[in-house]
């Protein structure tokens, strides 16, 4: 045959067209070269196949599969449409809400306690991009459906992705079919290797796993969405309860059965994994497993001290200690030589009893028992028994925190900073103490709410004449606020008054509490003058000075000053009113002959409408002394 060929055309009895002639030539040209084709390229292979070969030979892509051969892309379309039916149904099912044993157990401990191990129930979403990223272990069994990427070079030169087919055969170009199923991953590059080698000499092999097989399992008991899954073929049983969602509230999280051709082939304890890190139950799924997840067990909740607060299933005649081990023991906090037990089966005696560990440690616990550990460190031990950390800081030879015996004072802790410098003024001396603030604390904003509701009873009770009166209880009012605010904003100190003189050189034999801090300042050689006065400030004390002398330097009081309300904060913490006296002129008491001492400071408050309630209700003395308040808090006020 000379590759020409005969074209019978219709004759038409017209004339044809000039462009006709050209056009027909050019169609018969076509036709020619591609019937010509695969004649000219059998010709060329077998004057290739009849060459002798120089390089390496070329193996061509994997030729056409199989009758039984399993088409690559429908497999992994249906393994992922499995993928995102899974994920469908795990975005589409609802968080089951918890037991009434999860309930009751979260009311008696303040807080929410879940089963131990349903926190590992992860998303399903995420099971698809897990297995991918797997390693394909040496001891898979390969397995129809599953892609072998071979890689040979020296005599011979291939690249193949080649598919097991349904008779468990890839066929490999020049070579022929090889049968791979049931071959270990690990011995699959010794087979090929062998294979190939009775075709050609010289060359070396590499055999991978790539796209690997998808299977279907089945989920039944009590889970949360029982059915029939797809996954890979590297899944265990524990991805096939992941993507099931794991045991519903009634399921149990260890007894799992593995059931294949309906024999039971395994079994699965959760406890073992989660707690031991022991695998050895979790075992590779196969094609039409079943995962049977049997009811729950019984079931005992600890809580309080205990590293994880949980539900614990048990199995079997497991004590109060391995209760413990599930959680991860007791707390660093806890209370290691007791435990509380509440058994349900004693409601109507008595319910609650107290365990000694470790000698009841190995006593069972039954269905519905709740287990308490106790914190040693939140219940206040007696001061006797306390060591007690103080902060000594000011004129001592070692300023610094120290740590005394619990019935340390003062002066013992005076003595372990090394005793009192000569610059060293007792009489100034300030002890802060923690309960004494939290105390100050509550009186004061009870005091101040009481002072408030006063205020706000008194100007609603007020009745105004004219627009004048109405404008002047506008304006007191809002001094009243802005004083409310600035009495807010002042907070106690914790300061205790100590039983001082100016010529004091001993401390007072007081036990100190645990957080104490002491500080003893330097004798001082100024006292202040705030207040309703001329030119308030610090003024040096020169000796044989009173509280007239002082508030004399300050230019006196003004024309509002309230001087019957004058009074003098000492640098102990005490407070002398000129209204614990009635002669003098300030207001009529003994303060103007009152030696003035260092580090005190006079208050000289501002006269105040007398035909209301802000007469009545203003006490500074009261306020200062009781809560501790300083001479900032009195700067504080006055701005």
């Amino acid at each position: 045959m000379t590759g020409r060929f005969l074209i019978n055309l219709p004759v038409n009895p017209l004339r044809w067209h000039p462009f006709s002639v050209p056009l027909a030539t050019a169609l018969l040209a076509c036709v020619t070269s591609v019937v010509a084709a695969p004649a000219m390229a059998t010709d060329s292979d077998n004057q290739n196949q009849n060459e002798s070969t120089s390089g390496p030979i070329h193996l061509g892509r994997e030729p056409q599969r199989g009758q039984g051969a399993v088409d690559e892309s429908s497999r992994t379309n249906t393994g992922d449409e499995s993928f995102a039916d899974g994920r469908q149904r795990g975005a589409s099912a609802k968080d089951s809400p918890p037991s009434e044993f999860e309930t009751y157990a979260s009311a008696l401990a303040g807080l929410p306690v879940q089963r131990l191990g349903s926190d590992l129930m992860l998303p399903v979403r995420s099971i698809a991009s897990l297995e991918a990223n797997r390693q394909v272990p040496a001891d898979y069994v390969v397995g129809l459906g599953d892609e072998i990427q071979l890689t040979l070079w020296g005599s011979v030169d291939a690249d193949l992705r080649l598919t097991v087919d349904r008779s468990g055969r890839i066929v490999i170009p020049r070579v022929g079919p090889v049968v791979v199923t049931g071959i270990r991953h690990a011995d699959l590059n010794e087979l090929l290797t062998r294979r190939v080698g009775q075709v050609f000499k010289n060359f070396q092999l590499s055999a991978t796993l790539g796209r690997l097989r998808s299977i279907r399992y089945y989920v039944t008991g009590f889970v949360s969405k029982p059915g029939a899954y797809s996954v890979s073929s590297l899944a265990t049983v524990m991805t096939g309860l992941v993507q099931s969602g794991g045991p519903s509230a009634a399921g149990s999280f260890r007894n799992i059965e593995l059931r294949r051709n309906g024999q039971v082939v395994g079994h699965f304890d959760l406890y073992d994994l989660l707690v031991k890190g022991d695998k050895k139950g979790d075992l590779p799924l196969q094609a039409d497993d079943v995962l049977y997840v049997g009811p729950i067990g019984p079931q005992v909740a600890l809580i309080g001290s205990i590293n994880r607060p949980a539900i614990v299933e048990l199995k079997g005649n497991e004590t109060v200690n391995d209760a413990i081990a599930y959680v991860g023991g007791l707390s660093t906090v806890a209370d290691t030589s007791r435990v509380a037990i509440e058994r349900l089966s004693e409601r109507n005696d008595r319910r609650v009893v107290e365990l000694a560990l470790p000698q009841d440690g190995g006593q069972h616990v039954t269905n519905g028992d709740v287990l308490r550990a106790f914190n040693s460190v939140a219940a206040t031990l007696p001061q006797a028994k306390q060591y007690k950390r103080i902060r000594v800081e000011g004129e001592v030879a070692r300023p610094g925190d120290y740590v005394l015996p619990p019935t340390s004072t003062l002066a013992d802790a005076v003595k372990a900073a090394g005793d009192l410098t000569p610059q060293a003024y007792l009489f100034g001396t300030d002890l802060s103490r923690e309960s004494v603030r939290r105390m100050q604390e509550a009186q004061y904003d009870r005091a101040l709410r009481d002072l408030e509701t006063d205020f706000t009873r008194s100007t609603s009770t007020q009745k105004v004449s004219n627009a004048e009166d109405a404008a002047a209880a506008v304006q007191k009012q809002a001094g009243t606020t802005r004083l409310i605010e600035r009495l807010r904003a002042v907070r106690p100190t914790g300061r205790v008054v100590l039983d001082l003189t100016d010529g004091s050189r001993d401390v007072p034999t007081l036990p100190v509490e645990d957080g104490d801090r002491l500080y003893i300042p330097a004798r001082p050689n100024t006292v202040g003058v705030f207040g309703s006065v001329f030119n308030g400030g610090s003024y040096l004390l020169k000796s044989g000075n009173s509280i007239d002398d002082i508030v004399k330097l300050a230019g006196g009081p003004t024309r509002g000053a309230d001087t019957a309300s004058v009074f003098v904060l000492r640098a102990n913490g005490s407070v002398i009113s000129a209204r614990q006296s009635s002669s003098g002129w300030i207001g009529g008491s003994g303060l103007p002959n009152l030696a003035a001492l260092p580090g005190d400071t006079v208050f000289v408050p501002e006269e105040l409408n007398k035909t209301t309630f802000m007469q009545e209700a203003k006490d500074w003395t009261q306020i200062l002394y009781q809560f501790g308040l300083g001479a900032a808090a009195l700067k504080t006020i006055k701005n």
